[in-house]
């Protein structure tokens, strides 16, 4: 188990919107980076280097081919060129911080994640902390829309070209995956989320027991099995009412402490070795409160402390 993050930080921007029918989120690593994301890191005595934007080609470039996997090509491409960023940067032993965009990213992120650790014999562990599962495949999507399937992709459950981007599937084992937050899961997910073997820790167990309680369990489970722990974190998973610039706003999600209290903890344990931030959608925000929020976030998952 890695003990304590590398203290080279490579961000990766990807500002993707192709995965979500709400424009807007392509603009969350720039809305991040007037934030001072990269300011909050170094102040923590991190050497960080910002390694710009993956070009990716806007909507108005492209046509829908197939309804029930929108803008499948590109995303399946840039995801590709995402992953080689992750694995470059792992293999060279720094920390990718991955600021999105759309949660489509996490099929490219993942896919990075599992190629290193195949590489190296670790097994990956995944904490996804989300309002939604993002379990859907093509066959169960009520949108089409792409940026509710990585988790299904990455544990090897869809489309084979989403399924099998970077050569080989599945990128993590399902009961290596946990799942924190979720409030609003389709029909269909559901059924699917029952079939497999994620662990999935809903609001309403958060109400029940507390971040506390969830985040060390989950933590002290997963370092019993996993050398190498990714933490995918969509701000939609915070309370819109703290968090309202996100690409799917739901009532109910977490509040301000629970989300630090997320964050600290992880950083506590000293086990994460790769992070992305998904959602931050800096059209519907106000005066880039969210933006900030998830700066001062990333800051806590990676040292920052009250005291």
């Amino acid at each position: 188990m890695t003990n304590t993050p590398s203290k080279y930080i490579d961000i990766i921007g990807f500002p993707m919107d192709l995965g979500a029918d709400r424009r807007g989120v392509d603009m969350g690593p720039s809305a991040l980076r007037i934030a001072n994301i990269q300011t909050k890191l170094e102040q923590l005595g991190y050497k960080v280097s910002d390694q710009g934007d993956i070009f990716i080609k806007n909507q108005e470039r492209q046509t829908v081919k197939n309804p029930k996997l929108k803008y499948l090509d590109e995303i399946v491409k840039t995801c590709e060129a995402l992953a080689k960023r992750v694995e470059k940067s792992l293999t060279a032993g720094h920390f990718p911080l991955c600021l999105g965009g759309d949660h489509s990213m996490a099929i490219g992120t993942l896919s990075g994640v599992a190629a290193y650790c195949r590489k190296n014999n670790l097994e990956p562990g995944l904490i996804w902390i989300d309002a939604h599962a993002d379990m859907n495949t093509h066959e169960t999507t009520p949108s089409g829309n792409i940026h509710g399937m990585p988790v299904a992709a990455s544990i090897g459950i869809g489309d084979k070209v989403l399924t099998n981007l970077y050569g080989f599937s599945p990128k993590i084992k399902p009961e290596n995956v946990f799942l924190i937050g979720l409030r609003s899961v389709d029909c269909l997910e559901k059924e699917l989320i029952k079939k497999s073997s994620l662990k999935v820790y809903t609001m309403t167990e958060v109400d029940r027991k507390g971040v506390n309680f969830i985040i060390n369990k989950v933590l002290k489970d997963l370092k019993q099995r996993v050398q190498h722990i990714h933490v995918s974190f969509d701000v939609d998973s915070i309370d819109p009412s703290i968090a309202p610039g996100v690409g799917t706003p739901v009532s109910g999600g977490l509040n301000y402490r629970e989300a630090h209290l997320l964050m600290e903890t992880i950083a506590e344990c000293g086990c994460m070795s790769s992070l992305e931030v998904a959602e931050v959608n800096p059209i519907i925000d106000t005066k880039n409160k969210t933006a900030e929020l998830t700066a001062e976030l990333i800051a806590s998952s990676l040292g920052l402390r009250i005291l």
